[in-house]
């Protein structure tokens, strides 16, 4: 593949390897896709996030920048190849820079591509087979929505769930927070939470909501059989229609010293009281 200098312009040689990179479902195709709904383009960056992006089928990348050990690496690490459809353009480091956030880990890799497609609930819902849900209540910050798909990835959730409007839109910043979490973990957004709570408990699941004054303590609030977990936003917390919604409201049993958990640790907490009961039974 002809790989071109930052500044020079000039064509490097071609990189052969053994095989193309591959996701969970083929080999990635660069320019594929039609991205989700109107989103139009993000800018990944981090070795993990533009990695699992690349290896992702159903992600449609438009160009990579990179250093050359970076790229290399990427590479190396996969045994794979870039497709020659993918324009590559090499930078030094503090080029890189330019084209992220401020102060933010590229770690050598940037990635411009579309937003992956929408994905429907009851697709979701049938392809879940039972595994648990997660269902934020306007949790907007990128941060916390990254490091809670990076914890439905290592717990197996069958799909993050969000209002349309009161979600952060795929990002950097959120990618890089989910450490390639945001290519394994399908992305539902609904218009109306509360009637996707019905749909969920019409597919058999037990909701249960996430609250400092819920009346039911984990892990003894964790029944037999699927589960949807629902969180809302620090500090405001479940609103009053989205818990009227759940099954049962729980909390964790924490110290008094500490009033409440940040939202991604308190998610991680009851993914792993969820997966242990599973394994339990």
């Amino acid at each position: 593949m002809p790989k071109r200098d930052d500044n020079s312009g000039r064509e490097g040689d071609k990189q052969a390897r053994s095989k193309p990179m591959r996701g969970r479902a083929g080999r990635m195709q660069g320019g594929r896709g039609s991205g989700r709904g109107t989103a139009g383009a993000v800018r990944l960056w981090g070795r993990h996030a533009v990695e699992a992006a690349l290896t992702n089928p159903l992600r449609s990348a438009k160009k990579l920048w990179g250093t050359r050990e970076a790229i290399q690496a990427l590479l190396d690490d996969n045994d794979a190849e870039l497709p020659p459809s993918l324009p590559v353009e090499y930078a030094q480091a503090l080029d890189l820079a330019r084209l992220v956030a401020r102060d933010a880990p590229h770690q050598g890799l940037v990635l411009d591509c579309l937003a992956l497609d929408d994905v429907v609930l009851a697709d979701a819902i049938e392809e879940a087979e039972g595994r648990t849900l997660v269902i934020l209540d306007q949790v907007t910050d990128p941060h916390n929505v990254g490091a809670i798909l990076r914890s439905c990835a290592a717990f197996d959730v069958a799909a993050l769930i969000t209002q349309d409007r009161h979600a952060p839109p795929e990002s950097g910043t959120l990618a890089k927070s989910a450490s390639g979490a945001l290519e394994a973990v399908p992305w539902v957004r609904v218009v109306n939470l509360a009637r996707a709570l019905e749909v969920i408990a019409d597919a058999g699941y037990w909701r249960i909501g996430l609250d400092g004054e819920g009346t039911a303590v984990f892990p003894a609030a964790i029944p037999n059989g699927p589960v949807a977990l629902v969180l809302g936003a620090e500090g405001e917390g479940l609103r009053h229609n989205v818990a009227q919604h759940c099954d049962a409201i729980a909390r964790l049993p924490i110290a008094s010293k500490v009033e409440s958990l940040n939202v991604s640790n308190a998610a991680a907490i009851a993914l792993y009281a969820v997966a242990t009961r599973e394994v339990a039974d």
